[in-house]
């Protein structure tokens, strides 16, 4: 039972994920049209909370379950490959209605349609993998 906390961890997700509506295309597409504040809330709340855990991390030196020290790294800041890889993700969210975490909660919910957004995912995936050492990073 080694992974259980995994297994909980990932229920939890997708019962906040379900109850939020942060899995509804409905929800989704009002975002993307400006329609509503419900999704820039929810992630705007996960914003302001990472911000606040990084923090505490780094305050009390917390370590990971193994005992090793949580070590943040200096990210490069060249603002144009974040600019066209947001936009890209952007698009599929838009499209797809669904970013990575819901599309698994949305089959969980029984939204079989969402198998093919996996399955273009990993496509996807899969033919960056190939091609990322030709690619400017």
């Amino acid at each position: 039972m080694k992974g259980l906390k995994f297994i909980l961890a990932g229920l939890l997700f997708g019962v906040v994920m379900a109850k939020s509506e942060a899995i509804s295309w409905y929800r989704i597409q009002e975002m993307f049209r400006f329609q509503s504040f419900h999704m820039y809330g929810i992630i705007g709340t996960a914003v302001i909370l990472g911000i606040i855990l990084v923090y505490l991390i780094k305050k009390f030196k917390i370590r990971d379950f193994h005992g090793n020290p949580i070590i943040f790294q200096d990210k490069d800041t060249s603002w144009p490959r974040y600019i066209i890889g947001g936009s890209i993700f952007g698009l599929g969210w838009a499209l797809t209605g669904a970013c990575p975490g819901p599309m698994f909660v949305n089959i969980g919910y029984g939204y079989w349609s969402m198998i093919l957004v996996i399955l273009g995912s990993l496509i996807g995936t899969y033919l960056y993998g190939l091609i990322k050492n030709k690619l400017p990073h």
